[in-house]
């Protein structure tokens, strides 16, 4: 089903431009899904590890680090075999990613203002990149593409193939930090898609062999930062995460610039959720399943919260276990979980 040629979601924007036109539609979130912790050992255990992305390799769990050079330039892996013998119960030691080398062919160095990777997908051995940069002007992030070589345990970048992506709003730290791949294209999110911040947000469309840019498609407008997507599956849906850090100061001042009448406070409860997506002929939609929030993580004090960046999404889909495998980058440290699918009334 390629793109360019269901519902649309709205959720109640909670930045209101002054003299802006609201057409809101107030619905009712699911439960809180509880979340079960799987705890890593070795070197993705600390939080420096700064994980950003997670994607399937066939029955590989790959973790990428923003920073893969902090660890001899090499991502990991886990089996997923691993993984759902630990939420059995049959085995209670941390999970121990293995390495994976990574050979960028030298393409972040000759990139301008590099701030890492963001996002990674897989279809066969071919992977798919983003890389978030900083220049002069602004953000600018890109889309790279790689081989797996199973034998020699190494994904390798083609530095001859990089596609730039332009930027929606003038946010900093702020870029296309997820890929969904529909058919022989190439499909890349920005991560800041509301109202106050980007009022016609689109996703870039790039075809899967050249990387050459097909066009965009308009997306949704989701309030919060979307921060990865699973795989879509085989109805066209796909899953994206959707966070909200209260204390975000880059984008506090970004409201008050466009004259939001309500800025962030950082004493607000965080926003952890899960967003569903439809992927049709007509473009990408909301479906009409509710938000899946994740149980918070209290604090000390009364009626406070630890906000989780979680900056990765994979479905989980066994004999056993239905649901998602998430990941936080550094704060507050690296953390791996599982959390499941609620049943559908």
């Amino acid at each position: 089903m390629s793109l360019l040629g269901g519902c649309t979601w709205i959720l109640p924007p909670p930045f209101i431009i002054a003299g802006a036109s609201q057409s809101t539609l107030v619905v009712e979130e699911a439960n809180e899904q509880p979340i079960t912790i799987l705890p890593l050992q070795g070197p993705l255990a600390l939080p420096a590890a700064e994980l950003s992305g997670l994607a399937w390799y066939g029955d590989t769990l790959i973790l990428l680090p923003q920073f893969p050079e902090y660890f001899d330039r090499q991502i990991y892996g886990l089996a997923k075999e691993s993984i759902v013998a630990y939420l059995l119960g049959q085995a209670t030691a941390p999970l121990a990613p293995f390495p994976i080398a990574l050979d960028d062919g030298a393409i972040r160095a000759q990139l301008t203002g590099s701030e890492g990777y963001e996002a990674i997908a897989f279809t066969g051995d071919r992977a798919y990149l983003t890389i978030e940069t900083k220049q002069a002007t602004g953000m600018l992030g890109y889309l790279v593409t790689g081989t797996m070589d199973q034998e020699r345990g190494e994904l390798r970048l083609d530095p001859t193939r990089l596609a730039p992506i332009a930027p929606q709003a003038n946010l900093g730290n702020i870029s296309d930090e997820a890929i969904v791949l529909i058919d022989n294209q190439v499909a890349t999110i920005y991560e800041a898609n509301g109202l106050a911040v980007n009022p016609e947000p689109v996703v870039h469309l790039f075809a899967q062999e050249s990387l050459t840019p097909i066009g965009v498609v308009p997306f949704p407008q989701i309030e919060y930062r979307i921060t990865d997507a699973t795989a879509l599956d085989e109805n066209g849906r796909f899953w994206a995460m959707n966070y909200l850090f209260p204390g975000d100061r880059n984008l506090r001042s970004y409201l008050r610039a466009r004259g939001a009448l309500a800025a962030l406070n950082s004493e607000a409860q965080p926003v952890e959720r899960l967003l569903e997506f439809q992927v049709s002929s007509a473009g990408i939609t909301r479906t009409e399943r509710p938000p899946l929030p994740l149980e918070l993580l209290a604090d000390s004090a009364p009626n406070t919260w630890i906000a989780r960046n979680w900056e990765g999404i994979v479905r989980l889909e066994t004999a056993e276990f239905n649901g998602f495998l998430i990941v936080t980058d550094r704060f507050p440290e690296t953390i791996l979980a599982y959390v499941p699918m609620p049943s559908q009334p």
